[in-house]
């Protein structure tokens, strides 16, 4: 019979199933568990937050690493003239426990204490949880800085959170006196974990490969992180190795440091995030020698956190009257915060769409508004309005992104019935996805490795319209459970591309989604239910945590 690996203090609170028998750490950046709890940007910490409490629900000997960041990724605030500001506030989390685990580890060849700190699973349905932290009062204040801010903006304070996430969970395990069977690296953020176990081991890179397993969220070479490897090795990121070591580990023959390329290096498997990433990450590395297998495993949601239980009781029932009426209810409590944010007062009657997830420029938030005339003419009608909601985070530092939502915020103020609203974490996610009639996705074809807003969306009932990129191309079928943007004509310049997803988009809106949705309630409804009925088991994350032990762990 399986065991929980864990020392009884934090042993996990179920029988194991003996098919999720073996031990594995997960390593994750963020981790989207709960509002009250704000450790994540956007897509890495949903997904992660959702393998979490799938690997509880389905009783896996598995237990989640990650960091406990003080102040959180930020506050999206607004600024007196409107414009997207940035706010930084200490976070307390009483629901964490303190056993008073504490160790060095080193950075910068210099000791920084680690603390970790315990989140039972009863608290948030999770698997057992434990988060780093090295703001105490037992580090100087640069060493205290290290878990301050998710993603700092600094590349070197980054280098250091690395350090911190890889090498200090690799060395919480020494210190509770157990040994995971599998290290899996969710992103290479984590990956000073495997020099940690590389120089323990002696050297043995067979030894190391055996262990750890890696997913791979990007899908273009260009944005896999880089650095120099000479600065890292002054930051402790091999931990006592040689440089000599480092090289030969990861066939490394210049100064660049390739965080993706390591990880397939020094991974036995690893994986895309869905069949299509699968197929391009396998292309993107085929030149590159050494490289583990790369398979896939699409992304999921946890249907049972995000799921109306109204709204699914209605679905079950296929009671199409209690599933509209329901529908009604929760716009209003969207339209509420809609009005508190911008004083814009939306209709229930009215289609709404949203656009929301982490604001950035392959993305194409602002895709629609490229055309003023369609745009306006979308908001301005009188027969078959529209609604139209955006939301999102960008990264602080990525300026272009920031302009776009700016741009956006400042557009919205012309039209009664759009909006751009802050603070896009799990609350108003949730009243987002419950709230909408359409779910926007309109990512640059390859460029979105899975993306995953769109399937909690379903869950709800919001029918996507959508480029066909990622996890959808595995979901959609066109005009009944979904829409789709046709694929622009490969060879386009981007311009052109753009144009066409938006002119297709506006084709589609006109002559497929606003007559069936006005003129024909019925046939909507079975559009959202089949898109309902189809977005589960398949993108419920239960199958997702199942695969990962069945097609990497076991493998």
């Amino acid at each position: 019979m399986a065991q929980s690996f864990l020392p009884t203090l934090f042993e996990h609170p179920y029988e194991i199933d003996p098919k999720y028998g073996k031990s594995v750490a997960y390593f994750s950046m963020e981790y989207a568990i709960d509002n009250s709890f704000k450790i994540y940007s956007g897509g890495l910490g949903y997904l992660s937050g959702s393998h979490m409490r799938s690997a509880g629900a389905l009783r896996q000997n598995l237990v989640g690493i990650g960091i406990l960041w003080t102040y959180g990724y930020y506050n999206q605030t607004r600024a007196e003239d409107g414009s997207m500001a940035v706010q930084y506030l200490k976070k307390n989390y009483n629901f964490l426990e303190d056993h008073n685990i504490k160790f060095l580890i080193r950075v910068c060849n210099a000791p920084v204490w680690v603390k970790a700190y315990f989140l039972r699973p009863e608290t948030f349905g999770t698997a057992p949880m434990f988060f780093l932290s090295t703001d105490i009062e037992e580090n100087d204040e640069q060493s205290r800085n290290i878990t301050r801010r998710l993603y700092d903006s600094n590349g070197l304070t980054r280098i250091a959170q690395y350090v911190l996430l890889g090498q200090g969970g690799a060395r919480l395990f020494e210190e509770l006196g157990v040994e995971p069977d599998i290290y899996h690296l969710n992103e290479a953020h984590g990956l000073a974990a495997a020099f940690h176990m590389l120089a323990k081991n002696g050297g043995n890179v067979d030894e190391v490969r055996k262990r750890f397993v890696f997913t791979t969220h990007t899908p273009e070479e260009a944005g896999n992180e880089k650095m120099d490897v000479n600065l890292m090795e002054s930051f402790s990121f091999f931990d006592g190795l040689s440089m000599e070591q480092v090289r030969k580990s990861i066939d490394l023959h210049d100064n660049t440091f390739n965080f993706t390329l390591a990880a397939l290096r020094l991974s036995h498997i690893a994986n895309g995030v869905s069949k299509l990433h699968g197929e391009v990450a396998r292309q993107m590395w085929s030149s590159y020698s050494g490289i583990c297998p790369i398979t896939s495993i699409t992304n999921a949601q946890n249907r049972a956190y995000w799921q109306d239980a109204e709204l699914a009781e209605a679905f079950k029932a296929n009671d199409k009257t209690a599933f509209d009426r329901r529908k009604r209810s929760l716009k209003k409590d969207l339209f509420r915060m809609v009005g508190e944010q911008t004083g814009h007062v939306f209709d229930q009657d009215t289609l709404t769409i949203v656009w929301a997830r982490r604001f950035a420029a392959y993305k194409r938030p602002d895709l629609i508004t490229g055309n003023p005339t369609c745009f306006e003419r979308m908001l301005q009608r009188t027969n078959r309005p529209v609604q139209m909601i955006w939301a999102g985070k960008p990264y602080p530092s990525d300026y272009q992104a920031v302009e776009i939502f700016n741009r956006l915020n400042s557009l919205t103020g012309r039209y009664a019935r759009c909006a751009v609203l802050t603070g896009y974490e799990l609350g108003l996610s949730r009243l987002l996805k419950n709230g909408s009639d359409m779910w926007l996705n309109n990512p640059v074809v390859t460029r979105e490795a899975s993306g995953t807003s769109g399937m909690s969306a379903a869950m709800n009932g919001s029918v996507s319209i959508s480029t066909n990129d990622g996890w959808i191309r595995e979901f959609e079928k066109d005009g009944e459970n979904c829409f789709i943007i046709p694929e622009a004509k490969p060879g386009l310049s981007a311009e052109a591309r753009d144009r066409s997803d938006r002119d297709n988009f506006y084709t589609i809106l006109e002559e497929k989604v606003l007559p069936l949705y006005y003129d024909n309630k019925e046939g909507w409804y079975d559009v959202v239910f089949n898109s309902m009925r189809d977005i589960s088991p398949e993108f419920d994350s239960d199958r997702m945590a199942d695969e990962y032990y069945t097609k990497l762990y076991n493998a």
